[in-house]
């Protein structure tokens, strides 16, 4: 493996100021896959930051790695001023890790849970009592402190796995996806709760594969097959993609899409029930194109409508883009 650090081969350092989670091409191989490839990444103290991509795109490999699970096949990453290329065991105190399918013992109880995990993170014994206590209010569970694992929902299983990342009370925290799978109201009750962990100072960096997700975060970080295409604020990278939004709302909307994917200065086109939306150079200058082109073809509509880009629409402008200059 290969050490990277400037222009003498060693590692930048990742504990000066208020930086806690620096990676310098780190990268990761399977055999013949490459899962992360050259990943420049920085996450400042006290930051709500999200790694944001599809399925496959690298994303649980890159906090694996981070979380000192994985060996790093070359590049370099530090977390809390530890160096992972050469101690990887010295950051798991630090750290708070959730994966995708965080280990609760179905035949336990909420409480036993959190105090077998209290137990196992070495929580003084004099403060397990308090902290359980609190981490239940806190994640909403202290109605439901003597029901099984086995027996809760989606949403409680996840609420209960970050109470248990919390025990050891660490100031970073790696989640995985970790809304994955629960109803809409568990995923907002879920980031209430992270919200409030980082309003009181907590680093977290959360991976999903929810683009709606990403306005929640301080800074984003789009992942696409093991790359960053783009690392910013939100509301930046929306804001910066070169192309604006049309919203077309008709029930004619198959016909519309065959029409309007060959209007010019339409990039893409793409379908969110009975609403399309467009991806165009100018949404003011290419209203009028488009209302005649429907009009052409006798398509009728309810809206015709310039909007802001999200974050879905900004991602896969952003991919294209990367993929016209051919890059993978």
């Amino acid at each position: 493996m290969t050490e990277r650090n400037g222009d003498r081969g060693e590692p930048p350092a990742a504990d000066r100021g208020d930086v806690v989670i620096e990676t310098r091409g780190l990268t990761r191989d399977f055999k013949e896959i490459r899962a992360v490839d050259g990943l420049d990444l920085t996450v400042r103290r006290g930051e709500l930051f999200g790694l944001i991509g599809p399925d496959g795109a690298g994303k649980t490999t890159t906090l694996r790695l981070l979380a000192g699970l994985l060996k790093i096949s070359d590049g370099w990453a530090a977390v809390a001023g530890r160096d992972l290329t050469r101690e990887p065991e010295a950051v798991k105190p630090h750290i708070g890790y959730m994966a995708q399918r965080f280990s609760l013992y179905a035949e336990l109880t909420v409480m036993e849970n959190l105090r077998f995990f209290s137990e196992l993170y070495d929580v003084p014994p004099r403060e397990r009592a308090e902290r359980t206590d609190r981490l239940l209010s806190f994640a909403g569970l202290t109605p439901f402190r003597s029901r099984r694992a086995e027996h809760l929902s989606g949403g409680m299983k996840k609420k209960l796995a970050l109470a248990c990342t919390l025990i050891h009370e660490p100031p970073i925290l790696l989640l995985d996806e970790p809304t994955t799978g629960v109803d809409p109201v568990s995923r907002r009750e879920f980031w209430d709760i992270l919200t409030e962990l980082y309003t009181g100072g907590t680093t977290i960096l959360v991976t999903t594969p929810y683009m709606d997700e990403a306005d929640r975060c301080t800074r984003v970080g789009l992942i696409y097959q093991g790359h960053l295409v783009r690392c910013d604020a939100p509301e930046v990278i929306r804001a910066g993609i070169g192309e604006e939004l049309i919203e077309l709302q008709t029930d004619q909307w198959r016909e519309a899409q065959v029409v309007a994917k060959d209007l010019p200065g339409v990039s893409q086109v793409m379908t969110y029930g009975e609403s399309l939306h467009l991806l165009v150079d100018a949404a003011e200058d290419r209203l009028p194109e488009i209302e005649a082109g429907l009009e052409a073809e006798g398509i009728t509509y309810r809206s015709l409508r310039p909007t802001r880009p999200r974050m879905e629409e900004a991602f896969i402008s952003l991919v294209r883009d990367r993929e016209r200059e051919g890059l993978r």
